[in-house]
């Protein structure tokens, strides 16, 4: 009788201890993992980072986060790695971790790895691979206006001549990426200056603070009277406030850094695409292979514009409000061929790289309607046209 009733126990035992296995089990969280190039330090990963923990949160799922993760295997180790420690989805933040994600949707095709920035999603047919990216052009062409309104304004002051509205630009590659980026804010700023050209350097890296504030200190030297840029850190906007130069920054607010000169950012607001492909992973409904968001679907952002007493120009918010309206509208396009020349001719028709290969062949035809329809057959950018009144300082990188 005593051994039965042990072997009852142990039995009960047993069962409780599945039952609470089973507990803990429903209980734990879904996981997804979220791979950055650098880490807060950088306006390009704070912006993924912010995005991954608003969106994490909302849905209940945990964050797994990796910085500093370098564009070579380390990327590829640490997909694998997340994969294998259970998470459902894998997000990467630069572009060149993108062989390495695809190499880890080959080997675990029961993950879904995402990859903003990207370009080979659409042609490599993986169901488990996908791209994002949003729209930023119209960010930045809204950025311009507000840049353009400034210039206007020490135009009218006396500060310089309509001719001497020279803006710099810093960028970090001589990628479509940065090119679509410095042409459509050119473009914002044109529409309100028509007589603003500019130049164009760039440091050969996302994140260099050294590089940036020497490459803007370089354009203000050469008598740029506002500076933007497509690079990470404050190297840019500290220089400005230094030599009291209005900036335009990217990727959000740099008031901090140049409290009397910073004046707004345009962002890609990566949250509704973190909620989007997370709860597709969590539900096992298709996630689109190549994604873009816009200004209309709250993809695109800009920030508040400085509320310092006369960093900003009268009358700038009202303008913005409208150049936005527009946009969102679809009455207004950054990319209008009747606003840009290229060697001094309008553009009736363009090849574009979309379907990217080794030699980077021209394949779509991307003029329409009289625009060119940028991020519509492909997420990521492949506007890299040089278009008159833009000079390129360095382009070796």
């Amino acid at each position: 009788m005593k051994r039965f009733l042990a072997v009852v126990m142990c039995l009960l035992m047993v069962f409780a201890l599945v039952g609470n296995a089973k507990v803990a089990k429903a209980e734990e969280k879904v996981k997804v993992g979220f791979i950055c190039l650098h880490d807060e330090q950088s306006t390009y990963d704070l912006n993924f980072i912010n995005a991954a923990k608003a969106a994490c949160e909302k849905l209940g799922v945990e964050m797994v986060l990796k910085t500093g993760i370098n564009e070579d295997n380390a990327c590829y180790e640490t997909a694998a790695d997340m994969a294998d420690s259970g998470c459902i989805a894998v997000f990467a933040d630069s572009f060149g971790h993108e062989d390495y994600m695809i190499q880890a949707a080959q080997e675990y095709p029961n993950v879904q790895f995402c990859h903003s920035t990207g370009t080979k999603a659409h042609t490599v047919n993986l169901p488990n691979y996908h791209n994002a990216f949003a729209a930023i052009y119209e960010g930045r062409y809204l950025a311009g206006v507000v840049a353009g309104m400034k210039l206007n304004e020490m135009i009218e002051a006396g500060k310089f001549t309509a001719e001497e509205a020279k803006v710099g630009y810093v960028g970090a590659f001589t990628y479509a990426e940065v090119i679509s980026g410095y042409t459509s804010f050119f473009l914002g700023v044109r529409s309100v200056c028509p007589t603003a050209t500019m130049e164009v350097t760039f440091t050969g890296s996302w994140y260099d603070p050294t590089a940036e504030k020497e490459g803007a200190q370089k354009l203000i030297q050469d008598g740029c009277k506002l500076i933007s840029q497509h690079a990470d850190s404050l190297g840019a906007p500290s220089a400005c406030e230094e030599a009291g130069v209005p900036d335009v920054s990217y990727n959000g607010s740099t008031k901090e850094a140049g409290p009397n000169t910073y004046l707004i950012s345009s962002r890609i607001d990566w949250e509704p695409y973190y909620e989007y492909a997370i709860t597709a992973a969590m539900n096992g409904t298709p996630i689109d292979a190549d994604w873009t968001g816009t200004i209309a679907t709250g993809s695109v952002k800009l920030t508040d514009l400085n509320d310092t007493e006369g960093v900003v120009a009268a009358g700038t918010a009202e303008k913005l409000a409208e150049v936005q309206a527009a946009l969102e509208a679809g009455t207004l396009h950054v990319f209008d061929t009747a606003n840009f020349t290229v060697n001094g001719e309008t553009l009736t028709t363009y090849l574009a790289d979309v379907d990217t290969d080794a030699a980077y062949t021209p394949d779509t035809e991307v003029i329409a309607d009289g625009y060119f329809h940028e991020s519509e057959f492909r997420s990521a950018p492949y506007f890299d046209l040089q278009i008159d009144g833009i000079t390129l300082l360095d382009t070796k990188f």
